[in-house]
C-alpha cells in the first residue's frame, strides 16, 4: 500500500497566486488564440528599456560581467542609489546602507521578514498591492487592513491607523504613488500618519517605486527624510521597473538602517544571492547618464499623463461609473458598485463578452472596483473604454 505524499507547508497552502499576474495570463491566452483583447490588467510600461541602459548591460555581457557580485549588489550601483536619495530628497545614507534585490516585490518581502516575526501584526492599507497580504503572511505575521476608499481619495488619515494598532502591530505599510489607486499622499499627510507610526514604536515599510510617476502639481515624498527618528525606523523600497521600463529585469532597492540593510543582505544571501550581475551595469547607467535617462523618463511621462487624462475622461462619461483622478502611478481605480454585480463576476463578464482584461478592486481588498491601466497605447485604452461603455450599458437594461 502507497503511502500518500505529505501535504503541503502551511506557507504553500495559504499564499495565494497574483490576480493581476492571472487576469493578464488570461488575457494573453486569448491574443495568442487570435482574439483582439483590449488589456488593461498589467502594471507594466508599454515602452521599451532606454537604449543607453540596454547598451551598458551588453558591454558588461561583453566585458566579462557574468560571475557572482555581493550579494547587496556592486558597489558602484549601491553608491549611484545613496548618491541619488541625498541629490533628489537630502538622504545621508552610506552604500553599506543600499541593497540591490531581484526585483521590488522581493525586497519589500525581505524587509517584512527583516522586522517581523510570527504573530505580529502590520498594517496594509487598502486599496493594497496584491503581494502585500501574502509577504506577510509568509513572514508568519498577520495583515491587519484599514480600508481608505474613493471618499477619501483612497488615503489613510491619522485616526484610522491609530485605531488599527494593537499591542501586536509590529509594522505599518505605505505605498505612495500607489498601486492600485494612483493616489498620492502630500508631504503633510504623510508627516501626520508617521507621527502615529512613531508614537507606537512601529517599524515603516515606505513602498517609493512610483515616486517618480507623478503628475500635475503632485510631489514625490521620501519619508525616511521626515527625522532621524523616523529614518530609524523606515525601509525604503524603491526599483527601476516602472520609472524606466525595465520590469524584466528584476531590479530592486532598499535603503534602510545599517542593521537591517545587513539583516536583508544577510537573507537574501540565502534566498536568491546577487541579481544578476550584468544587469546591475544597465541599472548603473540609468542612475548615472542623468540626461539621457531623463529625456526618455520624460517621454514616457508625456505618454501617461495624455493617457490618464483621456480614460478619467471617459470613464465619467459612462453611467454607473465614477472615477478620481489619479495624480502617480499609470492606474485609474474607478468605481462601478452601482451596477450591483460582485467586481470579479464583472470583470469575468467584460473579459467575455467585450475582450476587456480589467482587475477587479476585490484583489486589491476593495470590493466594487476596477483597476484599469493606462500603461497601455492610445489606440488600446480608446478602444477598450469604449468597449467597457457598451459592457456597463447593457448592465444598466
Amino acid at each position: 500500500m502507497n503511502t500518500p505524499p505529505a501535504p503541503l507547508s502551511i506557507w504553500a497552502r495559504n499564499v495565494s497566486p497574483s490576480p493581476t499576474l492571472a487576469v493578464d495570463a488570461k488575457a494573453k491566452a486569448l491574443q495568442a488564440a487570435g482574439e483582439d483583447v483590449c488589456g488593461f490588467a498589467a502594471g507594466e510600461p508599454d515602452f521599451d528599456t532606454p537604449d543607453h541602459i540596454k547598451e551598458a548591460c551588453i558591454a558588461a555581457l561583453k566585458g566579462g560581467k557574468t560571475k557572482y557580485a555581493p550579494t547587496p549588489g556592486i558597489e558602484p550601483l549601491r553608491q549611484a542609489i545613496v548618491d541619488r536619495y541625498a541629490a533628489e530628497y537630502g538622504l545621508k545614507a552610506t552604500p553599506a546602507q543600499a541593497v540591490v534585490s531581484p526585483g521590488g516585490k522581493f525586497n519589500c518581502y525581505l524587509g517584512v521578514l527583516a522586522v517581523c516575526s510570527p504573530g505580529d501584526e502590520v498594517i496594509v492599507p487598502a486599496p493594497y498591492w496584491v503581494s502585500y497580504p501574502e509577504m506577510v503572511k509568509l513572514a508568519g505575521a498577520v495583515p491587519k487592513y484599514v480600508l481608505a476608499d474613493d471618499r477619501t481619495g483612497f488615503r489613510l488619515t491619522p485616526a484610522m491607523v491609530e485605531a488599527a494598532i494593537t499591542p501586536r502591530t509590529r509594522m505599518l505599510i505605505l505605498n505612495s504613488p500607489s498601486n492600485p489607486t494612483g493616489a498620492v499622499y502630500s508631504r503633510a499627510e504623510l508627516e501626520a500618519i508617521v507621527a502615529v507610526a512613531l508614537k507606537h514604536n512601529l517599524y515603516i515599510l515606505s513602498d517609493e517605486m512610483y515616486e517618480h510617476l507623478v503628475y500635475d502639481q503632485a510631489k514625490p515624498t521620501c519619508v525616511a527624510t521626515f527625522s532621524k527618528e523616523v529614518e530609524a525606523r523606515t525601509i525604503t523600497v524603491a526599483g527601476f521597473s516602472k520609472t524606466y521600463a525595465m520590469t524584466g529585469w528584476r531590479i530592486g532597492t532598499t535603503v534602510a538602517p545599517l542593521p537591517i540593510a545587513k539583516a536583508i543582505g544577510e537573507l537574501q544571501s540565502q534566498m536568491s544571492s546577487n541579481v544578476t550581475t550584468f544587469a546591475q551595469y544597465g541599472a548603473l547607467a540609468a542612475l548615472k547618464e542623468k540626461e539621457k535617462t531623463q529625456a526618455a523618463v520624460q517621454k514616457m511621462l508625456v505618454a501617461f499623463d495624455r493617457r490618464r487624462k483621456f480614460l478619467h475622461a471617459e470613464l465619467n462619461k459612462i453611467p454607473g461609473v465614477s472615477c478620481l483622478l489619479a495624480e502617480g502611478a499609470f492606474y485609474l481605480f474607478p468605481n462601478i458598485s452601482s451596477f450591483g454585480v460582485k467586481d470579479m463576476d464583472f470583470c469575468t463578464r467584460l473579459l467575455e463578452q467585450e475582450r476587456v482584461a480589467a482587475v477587479p478592486g476585490s484583489a486589491f481588498g476593495a470590493e466594487g472596483y476596477l483597476r484599469l491601466s493606462y500603461a497601455t497605447s492610445d489606440e488600446t485604452i480608446a478602444k477598450g473604454v469604449a468597449r467597457l461603455a457598451k459592457f456597463c450599458a447593457g448592465l444598466k437594461k
